[in-house]
């Protein structure tokens, strides 16, 4: 499943307050049910939903990119929740694990597309 940590901060200068935010998303790869095992009951469920919801996080980032008016944040709650990241004054640094055995080189392959799907936009 993915994992989301938010730190707020906020500091008062002659200025007045600034504020600023630390996003760390940890998100879980695509699932292969079948190569996983995931095919049946709560493992299929979470697969489905963690498939579901990048899907939505790549059709956000390219309607970003396309500097399309309508963006699909409401289709996942993780485009929801990553909303304030990814429009605005944010930064983003992205980081793609991936193996280096072969039997995983149709995973590698397809986490380094979908992480460069992310570059145009930031």
């Amino acid at each position: 499943s993915h994992c989301l940590v938010r730190i707020h901060r906020k500091r008062r200068t002659p200025n007045g307050i600034q504020t600023a935010q630390l996003l760390l998303a940890d998100l879980a790869g695509s699932e292969r049910m079948v190569k996983s095992g995931m095919t049946e009951g709560f493992g299929k469920a979470e697969a489905t939903g963690i498939n579901a919801s990048l899907t939505v996080l790549g059709r956000v980032v390219e309607a970003l990119s396309k500097n399309q008016a309508h963006k699909p944040y409401r289709d996942s709650t993780l485009t929801m929740l990553l909303r304030d990241s990814l429009e605005g004054q944010a930064a983003m640094s992205v980081v793609v694990c991936v193996s280096a055995e072969s039997q995983h080189a149709d995973e590698t392959v397809s986490s380094l597309r979908y992480g460069s799907r992310l570059a145009p936009v930031y």
